[in-house]
């Protein structure tokens, strides 16, 4: 029997090797599910699903205080320094399925670093790969999650100058997703204090959706 107060949400990760993918999924969970290092290559080979702890008294809804789970599905980067693209490809969309083809997915994380914003005339191999994957729904169900935010701060910029001067490409990206990112900060803050933020925006985002979520088949 589904418990009224507690509520879990299912997210994704999707991300070009090194991009802090695997790291950010561990601040979302709270813990070190997931095998993150600096590495010249593609770390993550499988796709890994984690669960987080319950979070209890974090959020509200309908007057009732709601305990709240996370789980988080952790994907190889894309293009991988060692595995097809086409390989990769069917993976995830395996573990979509497996994992959320009954629950759903409420949303899609691309994880960016901001110190090497997106270029070019076409979208990157990765956001392709969302939008295979995701159907023509893709917009509905995609943030994305600015990693080594830390440096625009060092830049003297604000995250609203960061968007304004921010390439073509990825301001096309962010107009297609209704502006939904999110900034991670790492310099000087405890694990904790990156969560809750993210979190909380997380959390904005999928009410926005009215907690609806994708099916896979």
């Amino acid at each position: 029997m589904t418990d009224p107060n507690k509520m879990i949400i299912n997210l994704a990760l999707f991300g070009m090797t090194q991009s802090g993918k695997s790291s950010a999924g561990n601040i979302i969970l709270g813990s070190n599910d997931f095998h993150s290092n600096f590495s010249p290559c593609s770390v993550t080979k499988d796709c890994c699903l984690a669960r987080s702890y319950h979070l209890h008294n974090f959020m509200r809804r309908g007057g009732q205080e709601i305990t709240l789970q996370v789980r988080v599905l952790d994907t190889p980067g894309y293009p991988h320094s060692s595995l097809s693209n086409k390989h990769v490809k069917e993976k995830v969309k395996e573990a979509l399925i497996h994992h959320f083809g009954k629950d759903g997915l409420h949303l899609a994380l691309l994880i960016q670093r901001a110190d090497m914003p997106l270029c070019g005339q076409e979208a990157s191999p990765h956001v392709q790969m969302i939008q295979e994957l995701l159907g023509h729904a893709w917009k509905n169900y995609t943030a994305i999650l600015f990693t080594h935010a830390e440096k625009i701060e060092k830049a003297g910029l604000s995250e609203e100058e960061y968007i304004q001067e921010a390439p073509d490409t990825l301001l096309t990206l962010l107009n297609s997703i209704r502006h939904r990112c999110i900034f991670q900060y790492s310099s000087g803050n405890s694990f904790n204090e990156q969560r809750i933020p993210i979190l909380k925006r997380i959390l904005e985002f999928i009410k926005e959706n009215s907690y609806q979520v994708l099916t896979f088949k």
